[in-house]
């Protein structure tokens, strides 16, 4: 929610991120509060976008950069420690992320003869 989103942001320094200009987020996230905390923060020079669904949609609708997050949540998914909270510490949980992330990386740079080359898909 938007309270939690403030330790996190606070965690993404522009020194550690410094390619980073724009934070997407869903509707959960709109929060006038949050938006007047993002603008006095000194460190915190990215905006924060959010995601909406269009007026009047009904049923499913592609949210665009949304997928995108659901579906690398959906690879991390695939590893085995990532799969169920096995871990009992916050920083052992990223750092499964990050081995997860840097194989995920390893295995698109350099593909086994099994695995078909990495493409982008075509934009929906």
């Amino acid at each position: 929610d938007a309270y939690a989103a403030r330790p996190v942001m606070k965690q993404l320094s522009q020194v550690k991120q410094p390619r980073l200009e724009i934070v997407w987020a869903d509707s959960k996230y709109h929060n006038h509060e949050l938006h007047a905390w993002i603008a006095e923060q000194k460190n915190i020079r990215w905006e924060l976008e959010i995601v909406r669904r269009p007026v009047g949609a009904k049923g499913f609708v592609l949210l665009p950069k949304r997928w995108v997050v659901e579906r690398t949540f959906s690879w991390l998914g695939r590893w085995r420690r990532l799969s169920r909270d096995y871990e009992h510490h916050v920083e052992s949980s990223e750092a499964m992320v990050q081995v997860a992330s840097i194989g995920r990386m390893l295995r698109r740079l350099a593909p086994t003869g099994d695995q078909p080359p990495f493409k982008y898909r075509l934009t929906a």
